[in-house]
């Protein structure tokens, strides 16, 4: 029964995000779950990092893409496909469809973008309606893990595309509000 509903929750978002580029999720996370359950809070770490994912990435132009801060740093556009690994094994980790991994060529940058807003959303859908996070530990590794690994870590490489863009001459939209979730009137 619970992969028959993870199932229906995967393809209801498809459908859903299956959307022209201006309607991705996360331009907005001012509207919050109703209750403090686990999953309520831990969709809601994956709607902070989709929120900041989205307005780091949002307006990015080929000179960002292309900057690199250092002869051994990756470029942004780099950090962008490991932030879109990220989100592709958060999701396979949630669906229990832990394998080898795919390599995806994206046709453009917004392509990326789309598929890794769209990761986020999925994977916080699928743990608002979590009443037991420990459902998706695995062989591998308890969910514990996956906080302090895939998801702190796209956080992290989520703060870097912010001082990317700065650096390149782009600075991160200063209406942007974290703490409410919501652009600034």
């Amino acid at each position: 029964m619970k992969k028959l509903i993870l199932l229906f929750v995967l393809l209801l978002s498809t459908t859903i995000f299956a959307q022209d580029d201006n309607e991705l999720p996360y331009a907005d996370i001012s509207n919050t779950p109703e209750s403090y359950t686990p999953g309520a809070v831990t969709a809601r770490m994956i709607d902070g990092l989709g929120f900041r994912y989205y307005w780091a990435t949002e307006g990015l132009t080929e000179t960002d893409l292309a900057y690199k801060p250092s002869e051994t740093g990756r470029t942004t556009d780099e950090n962008l496909d490991h932030l879109y690994g990220l989100s592709n094994f958060i999701i396979k980790t949630l669906l229990k469809d832990i394998g080898k991994r795919e390599e995806v060529e994206f046709a453009s940058f917004q392509e990326k973008r789309k598929a890794t807003l769209v990761n986020f959303k999925k994977a916080s859908d699928i743990l608002l309606k979590s009443e037991d996070l420990s459902e998706f530990d695995n062989n591998r590794f308890p969910f514990w893990n996956l906080i302090n690994g895939p998801i702190s870590d796209a956080l992290w490489h989520t703060g870097q595309i912010v001082l990317l863009r700065r650096a390149s001459g782009n600075p991160f939209n200063s209406n942007v509000s974290v703490f409410a979730g919501k652009l600034r009137d």
